[in-house]
This record gives C-alpha cells, structure tokens and sequence, in this order.
C-alpha cells in the first residue's frame, strides 16, 4: 500500500474506505494501489496548509473518486487519477505538475493542465474540447467542490458566480457526459440558489 498506509486520521479511514469502494468495479490491485497513492499525494499539501482534518477540503481528493465510482462505470483509473488530484478552487492544495508527472505520467499531468478553472471566460468551450475521460474527472471534482461550498465562508464572495457559472457551464456540460452527474448539478444549482435567495433576504 505504500504511502498510503502512511496516512493518519480521517484520511487513513477514508483511504480503507475508497479500496474497498474501487474493488466493487472491478480494479485489479495494481490499479488500486496507484489510485490510492495518488489519494496519497493529494493528501500531503492537505497535511501541510489545513489547519484540522474536518476542513471542507481535506478529503476532497477521495470524494472526487468516490463521485465517479458511484455514478459512473468503467472508469478508466488514470481518470480516477485525475480526479484525486485536481483542484480548481485551491491553489495552495494542487500538487506541482511535475511532481504528478514523475510519479504517475504524462498522460494525468497534461490532463489536469487541460481542465478549466472557474472564472475562465470560454469555460464551456474549454469544457466541450475535453475527452470523455478528463470531462469525468472535471465533472466529478467541481461537483464535490460545490457540494461543500456552503461550508466555505472564506469563498462566500465567490458564491454568487460560482452559482451563475455553473447554471451557465456546467450543466449543459453534464448534460452532453453523463445523466447521473447532470442530476445532481441540477439538483445543485436549485438548492443553493434558494440558499443565496435567503441570504440577500437576510437583514443586514
């Protein structure tokens, strides 16, 4: 298991938890290992910048995995690489390109430069000219992103666009990937925009 039997905590606990959750679809043990070690080096600048391990981001990584195993199949693992290690909200918690390169590749490291980040003004494009494979991992970790923004108070002025971009982006590219994925987003963007609803209601 290497690395990832290094870690502590919540992340070991999720770690047990995302091998068993990949032996269900059928990845042979190689595989596992390597989704697992890339779980692993997500992890490290987690450990390094977040102050505890309940953080909204801490177990990120695993998430992002987790989402593709449930409402995806056949996923192929160097997307479930992908997943783990992509993070479009916070800088401080991406891991260098090169080192993802020494360690799984090629291929991951110029799939995640591939992938958009909020805030791009042809997002959608962008979105649209990915393959099948990296528009999984892309769906699947902005969509854990978002499922965790309420807890984000330090992004809270990002909300209201995050909100818009997805209605705008995200779920017509869902629609064209996967219908599973498309329904949540949807289901998403109607819940937290009652939410944005209550806080403009909120007296000051």
């Amino acid at each position: 298991m290497g690395e990832a039997s290094a870690l502590t905590g919540r992340a070991e606990q999720m770690a047990r938890s995302l091998r068993a959750a990949l032996k269900a679809p059928g990845h042979g043990r190689d595989d596992r290992d390597t989704i697992l070690q890339a779980f692993s080096l997500a992890m490290k600048p987690r450990i390094a910048e977040l102050p505890d391990d309940h953080h909204p981001a801490w177990l990120h990584p695993a998430r992002s995995v987790l989402i593709l195993l449930h409402d995806a199949t056949g996923v192929d693992p160097v997307t479930l690489i992908v997943a783990a290690l992509h993070d479009s909200l916070d800088t401080r918690l991406r891991v260098a390109p090169d080192e993802i390169e020494r360690r799984f590749g090629s291929r991951p490291a110029r799939g995640l430069e591939s992938i958009p980040l909020p805030g791009d003004e042809q997002l959608l494009e962008r979105l649209l000219l990915l393959g099948p494979e990296l528009a999984l991992a892309a769906l699947a970790e902005q969509l854990d992103q978002l499922r965790h923004l309420h807890l984000r108070e330090d992004l809270v002025d990002d909300w209201t666009g995050l909100h818009a971009e997805t209605s705008a982006a995200w779920i017509p590219f869902a629609a064209r990937i996967n219908p599973a994925l498309h329904r949540r987003y949807q289901h998403w963007v109607r819940v937290f925009g009652r939410r944005l609803e209550r806080r403009t209601d909120d007296p000051p």
